[in-house]
């Protein structure tokens, strides 16, 4: 039997509404950098298919600097078509409102772009430096609000590496870490202080994640506001920090300043249903 977006977003809902109530307190316990974990999201069958089909490293793009290592894809009609299903999964109406309803932010939009979402595959030795994600859509049009992290790595024990880390208390404190669990979502809140990285891979298999954000017309906390994807050191990284302190500046004065020399190609490059004309003809 064929997986479709419609018989994905069937099942995570179901999962959804059996785990709500222990969810929304996850969710309003965790500030601030709230979040919420669900594991065994989908039958692990399902789950399966969708690691094998991401493709070869050689099909991805390699991000490669002192804030990151990774591979990246956003432009999914090059691969298995498993993927795009499972991705747009996430944006579909049911899903979106479920979540809404359990982080209490409303009127969310998902991101048919999938500016700078879509997958990612961590090989061994990669890692995400601390960050907070870019404010905004691609189009400077709606907020960053929402961050959903689907993990189908099997067995991928906490101490392999390659895990999400909230720096709930700054950088200047421990991050609480939460494992790349395979068939795990985490769904956290983006806004200005939401630190995040990924610690180093410390696994000799690669650590793939299916990725969405969602969006909003207001932002978190109700002040307007706009930065580019900020990055610092680790603790232990202090002349990496001072690098990336004047790597953000040199971005944001150019994103500001001069937005004609910016183009972000990672996103999906062609026009999808529901889209609407104006992200059409960014394509």
């Amino acid at each position: 039997m064929t997986l479709d977006r419609q018989r994905l977003a069937n099942e995570i809902c179901r999962r959804l509404d059996s785990e709500r109530d222990a969810i929304v307190r996850q969710w309003n316990s965790s500030a601030p950098v709230s979040h919420f974990v669900l594991d065994d999201l989908l039958p692990s069958e399902w789950v399966t298919g969708i690691r094998a089909a991401f493709p070869t490293t050689k099909d991805m793009v390699l991000k490669r600097s002192l804030r990151e290592l990774k591979y990246v894809a956003a432009q999914m009609d090059r691969y298995d078509p498993l993927l795009e299903e499972s991705i747009y999964a996430f944006q579909m109406p049911e899903v979106v409102a479920r979540v809404g309803q359990i982080t209490g932010l409303e009127a969310l939009e998902p991101d048919s772009m999938l500016y700078a979402g879509g997958i990612s595959l961590m090989a061994p030795g990669h890692f995400l430096n601390p960050h907070i994600d870019n404010s905004h859509d691609k189009l400077r049009q709606r907020y960053r609000v929402l961050n959903l992290l689907y993990y189908v790595s099997p067995q991928w024990p906490q101490d392999r590496g390659g895990n999400l880390e909230l720096w709930q208390q700054g950088l200047g404190k421990p991050p609480l870490t939460v494992a790349s669990r395979c068939n795990r979502l985490v769904v956290m809140l983006t806004h200005r202080q939401s630190w995040h990285s990924v610690s180093r891979n410390r696994a000799d298999a690669d650590r793939c994640c299916v990725s969405n954000y969602y969006f909003s017309q207001q932002p978190i906390g109700g002040e307007h506001y706009y930065h580019v994807t900020e990055f610092r050191g680790r603790p232990e990284q202090p002349l990496r920090d001072f690098l990336l302190r004047g790597d953000n500046w040199v971005r944001t004065v150019i994103r500001t300043k001069l937005p004609w020399a910016f183009k972000n190609l990672h996103y999906y490059a062609r026009p999808l249903e529901g889209s609407s004309s104006d992200e059409a003809k960014t394509q």
